[in-house]
């Protein structure tokens, strides 16, 4: 900051080789149903300014990751639902719940909606309270010696998630204008030299489709980063925040399914895997089963090498080896965009959250042909249970030309299971091709949906003979998001 520069109109700072201080994260109270996957993450300790702002545009979705300064900590901090709790839980997704409303209703929580999107902006040294008090300061020096004084009081910030349909991708721009067009006037910044201090961070198809528009309407640089690496980056940071990461409990799926058999644990303390049948295969559970239990992973460190399986509009699979470096290894055209494309065509739905509710309310079994269709019960030599899917929408064709009359929710159940079965059975072979354990699942596709995440966790679980675990993320559809941020937070500027 330039000696003898006016406070009414303190400069930016520029990007520095900093590093995100995430010791005591938490992750914020979901809002309402549809943003149980974009709730903001709250960092206390966190006190180096940011002021740019990272954009993920994929085929069906754009998501927007950007941090802004609380002068006080957000009034909903999360509290998980579960720890691993020794009984199932009948919650569908992974809850946050205030500590203000868990003690009078338990683990079934109503948490109120937001009327608007998050509230905020980006961040100079230092927020409109203390700016007042520095303007008689002319020398340089001490002013920015009092300012990072000042700024070492404040509580930290709040990392916040948003998305929009890449269809609209105008909105997505018009949002991020008003961004900073509020954190102008709410840092007493000239709109040009807030211009002059933020940054697009860009990966996805999108960051070249729509790098002019985003340059030309923003009048910001606008970075590109590649979409792989950003993948990567993502996971590994996102990874370091406490109860971020989860998976549907081995122990607690098979207590659900065999009520008579006991739980056990071994000396360490984790839960010991169901064991092999006389034929040597796990009996696969029902696709749906009455109650299953959520656990948190608790230690928040990388867990390298892995599996990443980032399911968006298509599918991509990419080793990551234990030192971080990657390879996509596989992939599938079979994918979100596949299933939202044929819901489209096949219900009233028009929307992913849409087809998903319709999803919920479905009965598969009305459309998909069963083991139990064709032999009449369980084919318990190959471990298949009377539910288990022999054919989807195998009752759909009949002789004669007559067609059957489908509801929407049991075609949305129907083609659920397909699209989320076929992509689990690829990560297996994957996992099993490369010798991985970790299977993460990433992308939009999933939202934290029950139906989804048990059909993938029953997928891997059947296929590895419960040696190989689907690991899942409260933040699944942002991980390239997080990726462009965290990038230029790592990197040096010139």
């Amino acid at each position: 900051m330039a000696s003898g520069r006016p406070m009414s109109s303190p400069s930016l700072p520029s990007a520095k080789v900093i590093h995100v201080d995430t010791r005591g994260a938490i992750i914020l109270s979901e809002e309402s149903p549809e943003t149980r996957d974009s709730r903001g993450i709250y960092f206390p300790n966190y006190i180096e300014p940011v002021s740019h702002i990272a954009v993920d545009v994929g085929g069906s979705l754009a998501k927007v990751v950007y941090f802004t300064r609380s002068p006080d900590p957000p009034s909903s901090p999360s509290v998980v639902a579960t720890h691993g709790s020794a009984s199932p839980s009948t919650i569908s997704t992974p809850r946050s719940i205030s500590p203000s409303t868990s003690q009078h209703s338990g683990s079934s929580l109503e948490v109120a909606a937001s009327p608007s999107r998050h509230n905020g902006a980006l961040t100079p040294l230092v927020l409109g309270p203390h700016t007042h008090t520095l303007s008689g300061l002319d020398d340089g020096l001490v002013r920015d010696s009092l300012i990072r004084r000042t700024s070492q009081h404040f509580p930290g910030g709040s990392l916040n998630f948003e998305r929009f349909e890449t269809d609209n991708i105008h909105e997505c721009v018009e949002f991020i204008l008003s961004l900073i067009e509020r954190s102008a006037t709410v840092n007493h910044v000239p709109i040009q030299e807030m211009r002059r201090g933020v940054k697009i961070m860009a990966t996805g198809g999108g960051a070249h489709k729509f790098y002019e528009l985003f340059k030309d309407t923003l009048q910001v640089e606008v970075r590109r980063e590649d979409e792989m690496e950003c993948l990567i980056e993502g996971l590994k940071f996102i990874t370091l925040i406490p109860d971020e990461v989860y998976y549907f409990s081995d122990e607690l799926i098979h207590s659900a399914s065999n009520p008579i058999a006991s739980s056990h644990t071994c000396s360490s303390g984790k839960p010991v895997l169901p064991s092999a049948g006389t034929n040597g295969t796990l009996e696969r559970p029902s696709p749906d089963p009455p109650k299953f239990g959520v656990t948190f992973v608790g230690d928040p460190t990388p867990q390298l090498p892995c599996l990443l399986v980032n399911i968006g509009s298509g599918v991509s699979i990419i080793k990551v080896n234990e030192d971080g470096t990657f390879e996509r290894v596989s992939g599938t055209s079979v994918g979100g965009g596949t299933l939202w494309g044929l819901l489209s065509l096949l219900t009233p739905a028009t929307t992913f959250d849409e087809m998903l509710a319709f999803s919920d309310r479905g009965d598969n079994a009305h459309v998909d042909m069963l083991v139990g269709d064709i032999y009449g019960q369980d084919y318990s030599k190959l471990g298949l249970k009377s539910t288990t899917i022999a054919s989807s929408f195998g009752k759909v064709f009949k002789k004669g030309g007559k067609k059957g009359d489908f509801s929407p929710e049991d075609i949305s159940r129907s083609l659920l299971y397909a699209v989320s079965n076929n992509i689990g059975q690829i990560a297996y072979m994957n996992a099993e091709k490369y010798n991985l354990d970790r299977i993460y699942f990433g992308g939009c596709f999933i939202r934290g949906h029950a139906a989804t995440i048990t059909t993938l966790s029953y997928a891997i679980r059947f296929w590895s003979k419960g040696t190989k675990r689907a690991l899942f993320l409260r933040h699944e559809g942002f991980l390239g998001a997080i990726g462009a941020w965290i990038r230029n937070i790592d990197s040096a500027e010139d």
